[in-house]
């Protein structure tokens, strides 16, 4: 049984402007029903996204949806499928309130990430979102490097990032932690707070106006929770105390979920992240299903992310330098005066080398689906013709 949260039966918001609808969506469906004409076509927003059931927003108040049979018989990958987020066309299925799923509209942004396991496979987290909040604790599981790696992905998203550090109340050590941060996110905002304590939430204000979309992304443990309870003004999301030892967190958000805040904003609330793994391609594309998706991805979230160092590598006396013993290496001597430290070298290697990793598997997964999908077709016209 489908049950909506307390926010969702709440919800009686008309407008579709205050659901972040703009002009772009607006063109992309009127180019969608243009030949569709005839039918009682509408648009709604995924709020929380399941297996074989979506709930939505539209103008009329909140409802449920399922996919067509079309559309689940032409969707070839995961990223097909409608997320939290996404902006669907929808019509109403006859004799129930229910409503059909026909199409998804193209995504202004979209986060995604290889799904955990060992399938090459994408998970999308969320779409259409303006800011990123990347939530960092500053107790003692604060980490630089996972810092840049969410940074990675959120530079690719399409999304603008910033980067939240929660539990200033237990740092003892801030202003060193504030000034590394700042070294590693060039160019991003970064904003201490305290979610538990109300401490410095106002800064969170600009990012928060009404239609706006804001997702939350962090490992389990960073205070997400708490700070969407604070945001929202009620206890709504479930919250437990971290591991003293080491201050892990548990799994305390078990789904995705769109919610609307009293400031008018759209917030997606996202499960803890164990594991990390970028997803190496730049773009969706439309393989003729109901969904429609055309995302141009922003420049590489690697480069973004390390630009300090992209810079650098521009300065090798050698186009082909590999930044090992050649002379005049200008990665080695920012190394060697201290101006690049070894760690953040050493990461951005390390995510240069997965995102290698990732195109190879990517590309051998989609030469197997290829393969596989024109086996089918050729069968099915085989069978048609007897």
């Amino acid at each position: 049984m489908f049950l909506p949260t307390k926010n969702l039966e709440d919800f009686s918001i008309v407008k579709l402007e205050d659901l972040g609808w703009s002009e772009s969506f607006a063109h992309s469906f009127e180019c969608w029903i243009e030949p569709h004409a005839g039918k009682d076509y509408q648009v709604g927003r995924v709020a929380i996204a399941h297996r074989s059931q979506y709930h939505l927003y539209t103008a009329h108040g909140n409802t449920t949806a399922t996919l067509t049979g079309k559309f689940r018989h032409q969707a070839q990958t995961t990223e097909d499928f409608p997320a939290v987020g996404d902006w669907v066309v929808v019509r109403p299925q006859p004799e129930t309130p229910q409503y059909l799923i026909d199409a998804v509209l193209p995504r202004r942004s979209q986060v995604v990430r290889q799904a955990s396991g060992t399938r090459t496979t994408a998970q999308l987290i969320a779409t259409n979102i303006d800011t990123l909040f990347l939530v960092s604790g500053l107790d003692h599981d604060f980490n630089l490097r996972r810092i840049e790696r969410y940074l990675s992905l959120a530079w690719k998203s399409g999304a603008q990032p910033v980067v939240i550090l929660n539990k200033a109340d237990v740092c003892v050590n801030i202003e060193e932690k504030q000034k590394a941060v700042e070294e590693s996110a060039i160019a991003v905002p970064f904003i201490p707070l305290s979610a538990l304590h109300q401490d410095n939430l106002t800064a969170l204000n600009p990012y928060l106006n009404p239609g706006k979309t804001v997702a939350l992304l962090g490992s389990s443990g960073v205070g997400k929770s708490t700070l969407t309870n604070q945001l929202l003004g009620k206890e709504q999301q479930t919250t437990q105390a971290v591991r003293e030892d080491d201050s892990r967190g548990r799994h305390t958000t078990t789904h995705r979920e769109m919610l609307i805040l009293p400031s008018g904003a759209l917030l997606i609330d996202t499960p803890g992240m164990r594991e990390l793994q970028l997803w190496s391609t730049d773009q969706t594309t439309d393989q003729g299903s109901g969904s429609l998706h055309l995302w141009e991805g922003a420049e590489s979230g690697i480069e973004e992310t390390f630009q300090d160092i992209e810079k650098l590598a521009a300065q090798c006396r050698f186009r082909n330098c590999q930044h090992g013993s050649e002379p005049g290496c200008a990665i080695q001597a920012a190394i060697d005066s201290g101006e690049l430290s070894h760690k953040r070298w050493n990461s951005y290697q390390k995510l240069q080398r997965e995102q290698a990793y990732q195109h190879r598997r990517q590309d051998k997964q989609a030469q197997s689906n290829a393969k596989a999908r024109w086996k089918h077709i050729t069968k099915t016209v085989r069978q048609n013709r007897k």
